[in-house]
């Protein structure tokens, strides 16, 4: 019998099209899935459309609401210190706008089931499996995530992703108030923490469609921030280093 507690986070910023669909399918999975939407106070009703699915998953369905578009890092950290102290086992990530497939959330937690500490949905650990991609930017991407590993020495495939799963004793392990990088840099510097503290890292690989509806939250800053923040990262992990737990 599975008595794991799973919870998947999703973070939005109108995503008015999508959210309704993405909630409805994942509870639609044979997982005993939860889902926690963390929503940055979306002016097209992001958050009205979530409240009132709650009726149809009474202890289910969850959302937190700030106030304001505050960043993808912090919207995960507040979700996953939600998700500790409610007990949940598996967190995982996920995008509202359907880029990542909810079927392959079964695939992440049995690679954790076998021993994975934190699995990946993996772009490239199998080819480059990403749809609908205008070519630069899938170059931009691949490249990006070749440049962390040469900086960090990390072996993961797609140090960018943001479709996760982790067992709830990285992210007890993790100092989330000491993770800097805020904008796609956090979806770096989670993996690298947990890299540095010797947790078992998977990549599962998935196909990563880009979204039908909606708007791309990608930005040059972004970009920048992942860029430079890799470099300051790695330093900083000189001055202090991890202490692995193995």
């Amino acid at each position: 019998m599975d008595i794991s507690r799973k919870v998947v986070i999703i973070p939005t910023y109108n995503e008015k099209e999508n959210v309704e669909k993405i909630i409805r399918k994942v509870m639609s999975l044979d997982g005993g899935f939860h889902v926690l939407i963390v929503d940055d106070g979306s002016p097209d009703g992001t958050g009205t459309i979530v409240k009132k699915l709650i009726t149809d998953y009474p202890e289910l369905l969850h959302i937190i609401e700030r106030q304001g578009k505050l960043g993808l890092g912090t919207a995960y950290i507040t979700g996953f210190k939600w998700a500790l102290n409610k007990g949940y086992s598996h967190i995982f990530e996920m995008d509202a706008d359907f880029s990542h497939n909810p079927d392959d959330l079964l695939n992440l937690y049995a690679a954790c089931v076998d021993g994975a500490d934190l699995s990946i949905g993996s772009r490239y650990i199998s080819g480059v499996n990403v749809v609908n991609w205008p070519m630069g930017r899938v170059l931009m991407s691949y490249f990006a995530s070749a440049y962390v590993r040469f900086i960090t020495g990390m072996k993961i495939m797609d140090t960018t992703a943001g479709f996760k799963c982790y067992t709830a004793k990285v992210l007890s392990a993790i100092d989330l108030d000491n993770i800097r990088l805020k904008g796609y840099g956090f979806q770096i510097e989670m993996k690298f923490t947990a890299y540095k503290l010797g947790f078992s890292i998977v990549e599962v690989p998935i196909i990563f469609t880009d979204r039908k509806v909606g708007s791309s939250k990608m930005s040059g800053g972004i970009f920048n921030e992942a860029l430079w923040g890799v470099i300051r990262m790695k330093l900083r992990s000189f001055i202090k280093p991890y202490k692995p737990l193995n």
